[in-house]
């Protein structure tokens, strides 16, 4: 009676783990669509490391750029563009500025973080602007900032590889113990 006790609590520890680990592969899934996914669809990710745009975009938020046509920006649009050759900046179009060069019209803008006193030094180039932020989700830059880099990385590559070992390998042996005791 004992023994039948002790196979019916292995059986219901090891379904309720099943679930567990089916619900935490789907959750890091679902995370790796939202990290990676939605590149098919044209959005760069970014993550958010300032306050200069509080509140409309918080510190370790995940934005989503799409491109745009930069000849539809306008005053009040908010822009993501490239800063300098290694830094991306998310601020708000100022003003608008047609400058003429060589009989040809450049268009720039003067951008300013939502929460800066003052507008940006440096005027963006058409050229170096990224898009527009479609949608963000709070906090989640955190972690894929995290994991981007060593030692996050590692730890989620690890992780992955756990977790899917352990939903493909224990159901794989219980059924070859099963089978072996049915012949």
């Amino acid at each position: 009676m004992g023994a039948k006790n002790e196979k019916a609590r292995k059986r219901s520890w090891q379904r309720r783990w099943g679930v567990c680990s089916t619900v935490i592969v789907a959750i890091v899934l679902l995370f790796a669509i939202v990290l990676v996914g939605f590149k098919i669809f044209g959005y760069e990710l970014f993550t958010v490391m300032s306050g200069s745009m509080e509140p409309e975009y918080h510190v370790g938020s995940l934005i989503y750029v799409k491109s745009v046509n930069t000849d539809e920006l306008k005053k009040g649009d908010v822009i993501t563009f490239m800063a300098d050759e290694e830094t991306v900046v998310t601020h708000r179009i100022d003003e608008v500025i047609h400058e003429n060069a060589d009989g040809e019209t450049i268009t720039k803008f003067r951008t300013k973080g939502d929460a800066n006193d003052v507008a940006d030094a440096k005027l963006v180039h058409y050229k170096n602007v990224l898009g527009v932020p479609a949608f963000s989700i709070p906090l989640l830059g955190y972690l894929a900032f995290y994991i981007q880099r060593p030692p996050g990385l590692y730890i989620a590559l690890i992780v992955g590889t756990l977790l899917v070992a352990s939903v493909f390998l224990p159901g794989n042996k219980g059924k070859e113990k099963t089978a072996s005791k049915e012949k």
